[in-house]
């Protein structure tokens, strides 16, 4: 413990009223902070993941001012910095998109430098999309001081020709090579800031955060455009200097039994199968006993009562229209863990009596129980020789013809490969493609797949042909495509071993991911193995490939 530390961890006041502190009250005074603010207020820092370059994030520089007033309203004084944030649309199909896991460890690293650096006493957070929010809610759990993270929201839905449309639909189309449609879409697809409107990482993650209470009730889902968005805000800013105050550290807040909490929320959601990895790495931060195995046993007891985008016809702003996550956790409170803490104070269960559910409809986008979706879960761990490790699959984008499938292998040692191969006509129906050495040290960086899913889908193969890959997909994605086989080919995994024409089997409602190759035979093959020569040999990439863990452990730089 620090000598300006009190035992929680928080700062003692009384130390910048001492001479040794006058560097500190000099630093704060250059940078415009008055002397009974240093003194006497707590310091909150705030971090903030805005960005002009991705409508995720270009609206935060107006939300941290709704932030802030929330701060210094309640006796606080807020210290905003940036922290980076990138679109993984940006890299969609090309080769940077690689870099994009690892930017969640970069983001939670640049957190924890300024944060510690700093001395805060405490921390608001804004951030979006995908590995941004995940790498927000990765520094929480290990600076482990009083946070609240503050999600962008949701973007407004495009309309074309009197149909709801997606930032998939624009993938989809250019694909297809429909220019006009293309043309189209570009004005209609995006109609506003905030995360893409469908079930992707983005707003799984969003809606995760108050799962595991790193969100305030209610606020992982506002459309970016509502002014309840500031309101939440301010309500953050005020919320954190009492949570200061009282030193509730995410380490009290995020338990087991929370995190059990959200992986449930997930399967209720049928959330973006990136969610696996993050919730893992989180556990992991604060050595929570936390494996594949506690999604596969949730798997089995939650069905997906929610149909947003691709699991259904449903965006997040119809989600939030009938109660967001409160709504749905209040529908969900007979499997969750009530009795457990609440960001905002007193337990779940207390939480969740104010909740009204009262139009709760079979006919909604989030459901009774007893009347789910889909009889399915959101999400399920496969196993078998294949993936011993586990991989992932999201059964409710799974046409219900490729649950279980059996075919030959065409095999692939880098995504462009097998979207080649497609577009030449050599993927025939029945053909299982294996894309390996893009998983989180083959890549390096496990690649999102959307240059092979998103042609599967505009050639119509979706009801044809099955994916696997030691790489992971973006929350669009959807068909019978099973990703995060672990482990990987370059670490000498099964899938790094299987040959043109070798029969694959997965049984996806019965947790199987198999390859049907005799031992004698494998073993042979696996004596001619040799490790490739790593694909990146400088930089973050290496870096990444060097530190992190496999990804049925979460994946982040967390080798230690």
């Amino acid at each position: 413990m620090n000598h300006n530390e009190t035992a929680n961890g928080v700062m003692d006041r009384s130390y910048w009223n001492e001479p040794e502190a006058a560097q500190r009250r000099v630093m704060y005074k250059a940078a415009g902070f008055g002397d009974q603010d240093i003194r006497q207020r707590l310091h909150i820092g705030i971090a903030n993941a805005f960005s002009e370059a991705s409508p995720g994030t270009a609206h935060l520089r107006q939300v941290v001012q709704h932030v802030k007033e929330g701060v210094w309203s309640n006796g606080g004084m807020p210290l905003e910095f940036g922290i980076p944030s990138t679109c993984a649309n940006l890299s969609n199909g090309a080769e940077s998109i690689k870099y994009d896991l690892a930017m969640r460890d970069v983001v939670a690293d640049s957190i924890e430098l300024v944060s510690t650096i700093q001395k805060f006493d405490a921390l608001v957070i804004l951030a979006s999309c995908d590995n941004i929010i995940a790498g927000a809610y990765l520094a929480a759990a290990r600076i482990d001081i009083p946070t609240i993270i503050v999600p962008g929201g949701s973007m407004s839905t495009g309309r074309c020709n009197g149909s709801r449309v997606v930032a998939a639909d624009m993938d989809v189309a250019v694909l297809s090579k429909d220019m006009e449609k293309v043309r189209q879409l570009e004005e209609l697809v995006c109609p506003s800031v905030g995360a893409c409107p469908s079930m992707g990482t983005a707003n799984t993650m969003q809606i995760l955060g108050e799962a595991m209470n790193l969100v305030l009730p209610g606020a992982g889902s506002v459309p970016a455009v509502d002014s309840a968005i500031y309101r939440k805000a301010r309500q953050a800013g005020f919320h954190i200097v009492d949570m200061a105050k009282e030193g509730r550290r995410p380490s009290s807040l995020i338990t087991k039994k929370v995190l059990e909490n959200a992986i449930m929320v997930d399967m209720a959601i049928a959330g973006s199968t990136n969610a696996v990895l993050h919730i893992l790495s989180i556990a992991r931060e604060l050595n929570l006993d936390l494996d594949m195995d506690d999604f596969d046993r949730f798997s089995q007891e939650i069905s997906c009562i929610c149909g947003v985008m691709p699991s259904g016809p449903y965006t997040i702003s119809d989600y939030y229209e009938q109660g967001a996550t409160p709504f749905l956790m209040k529908v969900l409170s007979e499997k969750l863990h009530l009795d457990e803490p609440a960001l905002a104070g007193g337990t779940w269960r207390e939480v969740l009596e104010k909740v009204d559910v009262s139009a709760l409809s079979p006919e909604g986008v989030i459901r009774p129980l007893d009347h789910p979706f889909y009889h399915k879960p959101g999400l399920k761990i496969l196993k078998g020789n294949l993936s011993t490790g586990g991989a992932i699959v999201r059964p409710t984008g799974v046409p219900d013809s490729m649950m279980t499938f059996t075919g030959p292998a065409r095999v692939f040692d880098h995504e462009r490969l097998a979207y080649e191969a497609l577009e030449q006509g050599k993927i025939r129906q029945g053909d299982v493609i294996v894309v390996r050495y893009e998983g989180c040290k083959g890549a390096p960086g496990m690649k999102e797949l959307m240059l092979i899913t998103d042609a599967l889908v505009a050639r119509g193969y979706t009801e044809k042909v099955a994916l696997i890959t030691d790489a992971r997909f973006s929350g669009f994605n959807h068909g019978a495509i099973i990703g995060h086989v672990s482990p990987e080919a370059y670490e000498g995994g099964l899938i790094a071993l299987v040959e043109e024409g070798d029969i694959i089997q997965i049984d996806i409602p019965k947790g199987l991911l198999s390859l049907k190759v005799a031992d004698e035979i494998i073993e042979k093959r696996r004596k001619g193995w040799k490790q490739p020569a790593p694909k990146v040999a400088k930089g973050a990439l290496r870096t990444y490939a060097l530190n992190c863990l496999p990804a049925h452990e979460g994946g982040a730089m967390q080798r230690w």
